[in-house]
């Protein structure tokens, strides 16, 4: 029981809101099997860099290419299910596609893969495309600095970055809480927990080259948080956005979920970076 009641708490520490099997069909948060299959889809890639991994991902069908593609790096554990709500609101003009990271849910390896910069080559195989289409990436909580990577690593097909309720290392009292927490019943957790718990305690020593590659980015940057965020509170989101020289977007009520709060806020990012990147 004690187990139970704590596990609804380690899952916090994702970037996407868990709702309890007991509440009413109505209530709960929407996934993929919520939508046809013209809305989403889920597909399989294989990972770029040294290990070729199988990865699964949701992804918007388009009959033709987009000119724009949106890549999104999830938070930790890596769930894409919870990009549903996001992926529907996509407009015609535009494909998204959400991946479940090395490590997590249908993707490969069953470990935990550690090493950002090995998440951030595994990742670059979303960028695959049309040589006109342009991609846009949104790196949400953990997966911020991974998605700052890629974009210092890809610049000739990244052409604007989104840092969403990004997690650079400055924990909130959530998420020191949390980790806590989950520390404490970490041997009991299932894969995806353990994996994630082992991602955050690996981080640390891996952010100053990924706020290096953050400063050399000359792509557009918006840096999007919610003003009720206790994960990552938002003061240390504005220091962020001052050191990156980027845009600042508060979401307003909106906490360290904004794919479920606020889907309009984080597509009005999207467009934000893509007028500023067509702007240039």
């Amino acid at each position: 029981m004690r187990l139970a009641l704590l596990l609804p708490l380690v899952l916090l520490l994702a970037a996407c809101v868990v709702r309890a099997e007991s509440e009413p069909e109505a209530d709960r948060f929407p996934t993929s099997k919520d939508f046809t299959a013209d809305v989403m889809t889920r597909t399989s890639f294989t990972a770029a860099g040294a290990t070729p991994w199988k990865l699964s991902a949701l992804k918007t069908p388009r009959a033709a290419p987009a000119p724009w593609k949106i890549v999104v790096v999830t938070g930790t554990p890596s769930w894409s299910e919870y990009w549903a709500p996001v992926l529907a609101k996509v407009g015609p003009d535009r494909e998204m596609v959400v991946a479940d990271r090395p490590g997590f849910a249908q993707s490969e390896p069953q470990r935990a893969v550690t090493d950002i910069a090995a998440q951030a080559d595994a990742l670059a195989a979303l960028l695959d495309g049309p040589a006109a289409q342009k991609v846009i990436v949104i790196g949400q909580s953990y997966g911020g600095p991974i998605a700052t990577l890629m974009a210092a690593r890809h610049p000739e097909k990244i052409k604007a970055l989104v840092l969403m309720s990004a997690f650079y290392g400055e924990r909130g009292p959530t998420i020191r809480r949390l980790d806590a927490l989950g520390s404490l019943v970490r041997p009991a957790l299932p894969r995806d927990m353990q994996n994630s718990l082992a991602e955050i305690s690996g981080q640390a020593p891996q952010l100053p080259a990924a706020r290096t590659a953050l400063a050399s980015l000359t792509a557009p940057v918006i840096v999007l948080h919610g003003d009720k965020d206790t994960f990552i509170v938002p003061a240390a989101a504005e220091r962020l956005a001052a050191q990156a020289k980027a845009q600042y977007i508060v979401a307003p009520g909106g906490d360290h979920f904004l794919n479920a709060c606020c889907v309009d806020a984080v597509l009005d990012a999207v467009e934000r970076g893509i007028a500023a990147a067509e702007g240039r």
